[in-house]
């Protein structure tokens, strides 16, 4: 049995403030997977193979650079070119292909060092342009809760350097709270707040509760959210229809091609 692998499965939430009030809610489920254990992960379960079709499958070519081998070494380069710890322990928090069909709009890496403590995370963006770019943050001390509540949590920030939706410009800043998934925790939680020069315009929160990834858990999961991914990207264009016919202004598709990925060091935060 892995050990740091896992199921979740909760509700997302996105609730835009500005300039039209707009809510959505959907249930929703993802993976947390250990790059390590990739192959064991899947040797282990019939209900879900590597770089292969089946029920649900976790296909490398999705996340990265687009290869369909060496997303561990890619994401360990990555974190090698910034100066921060890349032999250790890390987790990817994704939905898996479902059918053969995934859309992720954001996929979370957890980077740890050899010790175990959480040093990086790396916030990959997806876009419906079939663009991609990465938030790699480094963790550490300043940046833990200090509320009273959830004293695990990660707070980071970093200004949105790549066009997502066409209802929200370029000149924002992302504030992520994350509590980071754990085997001693139930709960995973992230939260993602997007502010403008006037302030919090958006929020979106996704909570879920660990399961064990094995393939009871995994059927129950395709019988409570059909066909999930499919609906996702369906989803992103209601959505969007929806906002486009309250009158939400429209902001034209930078361009210049995306850079690849933003580091930022914990003490540059603020510079």
């Amino acid at each position: 049995m892995t050990q740091g692998s896992a199921l979740y499965a909760g509700s997302l939430m996105h609730l835009r403030l500005r300039p039209k009030r707009h809510l959505l809610r959907y249930r929703m489920y993802s993976m947390l997977l250990d790059l390590d254990e990739l192959q064991d992960t899947a040797s282990r379960l019939r209900l879900f193979s590597l770089n292969r079709f089946n029920l649900f499958s976790f296909h490398e070519r999705d996340h990265g650079a687009g290869t369909t081998t060496g997303l561990t070494p890619w994401v360990r380069g990555r974190l090698r070119e910034a100066g921060l710890p890349h032999d250790g322990r890390i987790q990817l928090f994704a939905m898996p292909r479902v059918l053969g069909y995934v859309f992720n709009p954001l996929s979370v890496y957890f980077c740890h060092d050899t010790q175990g403590a959480l040093r990086a995370i790396l916030y990959e963006v997806n876009n419906t342009f079939g663009e991609r770019h990465c938030y790699l943050l480094e963790v550490d001390a300043d940046q833990r809760d200090a509320g009273p509540h959830d004293a695990a949590a990660v707070r980071q920030q970093c200004a949105k350097r790549f066009h997502v939706s066409p209802f929200l410009g370029l000149d924002m800043e992302y504030r992520f709270r994350v509590l980071p998934p754990a085997a001693s925790r139930m709960r995973m939680k992230l939260v993602v707040d997007v502010h403008d020069a006037d302030g919090r315009t958006l929020v979106a929160e996704y909570a879920s509760t660990r399961r064990p990834l094995d393939d009871a858990n995994l059927l129950r999961l395709l019988f409570g959210h059909p066909l999930l991914t499919l609906k996702v990207i369906v989803g992103i264009h209601w959505e969007a229809l929806r906002l486009w016919l309250k009158g939400v202004k429209v902001f034209n598709r930078p361009s210049e091609a995306p850079v690849a990925i933003t580091v930022s060091r914990a003490q540059a935060e603020g510079n």
